[in-house]
């Protein structure tokens, strides 16, 4: 992986894009594999997996608590020898970094364990992100938890005394992974748990969650009369391999590449909306609603196979009209991709509108403040309120300001925000190939997507062949 400096210029496209990607395995779902791993009652074998910096914390936590976990990066897979639901560990300092999925179904981890003390602590963002909602009911389900800074947040420790189950309410309306966790860990009540959500709860993960639940032989049932759902007994039956899709939110940067380049790109294994657990695969509707061609590539190898509006498939062909128009849009569901349509959208006809958003400003960032406050730095015309952002694209602006020189782009230590914008500066807003935009800190894209600029990288040299 090539060294990145503080502040990366990006190259724009002189040429139609054109090329193929092979995209990281998912990060929700790699998490997601290595809890349930390890709290099967074989080993598992995780083929297709993400190495990033999320993934990594998740796996050397799961080591800390004395459940090993190899790794081989070089073929992109995780053994997790799993232990049917005991943590051998009985202390142990866990960090989490600034990830989300670790921090909050590591948490439940520990507290569904018989006895132990654990201490788990993140970054300062991580210390500023909801855990309250998980945190009072593995109170209520006999966890001692304290936590020693602000109430309510990490960092915290844990003392286990397993769960005792029964009726549990619990408000993950601020974060949809505390609701993730506590179905990881149900079928390891004392007694039959059954749960039931408060508040308005973002379902796209969640159904990701009892999906890959059930693949793992636990089911759940629902009661209407209640509300709640129920599962059945653990442990995790273990399918010895578990095949990580490619990562849809990845996929949306480059999906997006040929809004801001022309030509075309295919994404090699992608699964849309029907073959996917994935939420965010539904970004792919969303640059149809633009204007762009979706189609299906039957051969590898032949691009004379491309099935036109057809939207689902294993590769996918995204090609930039003359006309591609601004929406409007609720990203509720699929919120991580909202940053990619606001990057680009300097560079679509008419207002585009993004609704559904207000939970973003407790994730790694502010998203909403940070993505308006970077547009406005660009001269576009940006409405923000607490759940949206209206965007209407002003492209004179833009290249006005660039005659000052280049426009940075602040990261925040975001991912999305360089990754997102970064396909945006491979506009060639000036007409002569001369980058005007660039990225600060490029190197948090190692989060989800450690060699993103690299394979951005690669697809401009594949552009750009005699």
């Amino acid at each position: 992986m090539t060294p990145l400096p503080d502040v990366l210029p990006i190259q724009p496209f002189t040429k139609p894009v054109r090329g193929e990607v092979t995209l990281p395995g998912s990060k929700s779902i790699t998490n997601r594999a290595l809890l349930l791993a390890a709290l099967c009652d074989r080993p598992l074998t995780l083929t297709g997996a993400l190495f990033s910096d999320d993934t990594r914390i998740m796996a050397e936590a799961l080591r800390r608590l004395g459940i090993p976990v190899a790794e081989n990066e070089a073929e992109k897979t995780l053994h997790v020898e799993g232990q049917g639901g005991k943590i051998p560990a009985e202390r142990a300092e866990l960090f989490v970094g600034n990830a989300g999925t670790a921090a909050r179904f590591l948490t439940a981890l520990c507290a569904a364990a018989s006895r132990g003390v654990f201490k788990i602590d993140g970054v300062p963002q991580m210390r500023k992100r909801p855990m309250k909602g998980l945190i009072d009911t593995l109170r209520e389900q006999g966890a001692k938890i304290t936590c020693t800074g602000e109430e309510g947040f990490f960092p915290i420790t844990l003392e286990a005394h397993g769960l005792k189950g029964g009726d549990v309410d619990v408000d993950a309306s601020a974060s949809s992974q505390i609701l993730s966790a506590l179905f990881m860990v149900q079928p390891f009540a004392h007694t039959p748990m059954w749960i039931k959500p408060i508040g308005e709860v973002r379902q796209s993960f969640v159904k990701m969650t009892k999906q890959f639940r059930a693949n793992f032989g636990v089911g759940g049932g629902y009661s209407p009369d209640s509300g709640r759902f129920g599962s059945g007994n653990g442990p995790y039956r273990s399918p010895g391999i578990c095949q990580i899709e490619p990562d849809a939110t990845a996929a949306s940067y480059f999906l997006a590449l040929p809004v801001a380049a022309n030509g075309n790109i295919f994404l090699s294994n992608l699964h849309i909306e029907s073959y996917s657990l994935q939420g965010d695969a539904r970004f792919a509707h969303v640059l149809r609603d633009i204007g762009m061609t979706i189609n299906e590539r039957r051969d590898p190898g032949d691009i004379e196979n491309l099935i036109p509006d057809k939207i689902y498939g294993v590769d996918a062909a995204f090609y930039r009209p003359s006309h591609i128009n601004g929406v409007t849009q609720d990203f509720n569901e699929f919120s991580d991709t909202f940053l990619t349509l606001a990057a680009i959208a300097p560079l679509l006809e008419g207002t585009t509108k993004i609704t559904g958003i207000a939970h973003t400003r407790k994730q790694e960032t502010d998203r909403v403040a940070g993505m308006a406050r970077e547009l406005k730095k660009l001269g576009q015309g940006v409405v923000e309120t607490e759940d949206s952002l209206e965007i209407t694209p002003n492209l004179d602006e833009l290249r006005q300001r660039t005659t000052q020189g280049m426009i940075e782009i602040e990261t925040y230590d975001d991912h999305r925000f360089a990754m997102s914008f970064a396909i945006l500066g491979c506009h060639d807003l000036l007409k002569n190939g001369r980058p005007w935009l660039s990225i600060r800190n490029p190197a948090c894209c190692a989060k989800t997507f450690p060699n993103f600029f690299d394979v951005l990288e690669s697809v401009w040299e594949n552009s750009h062949q005699k």
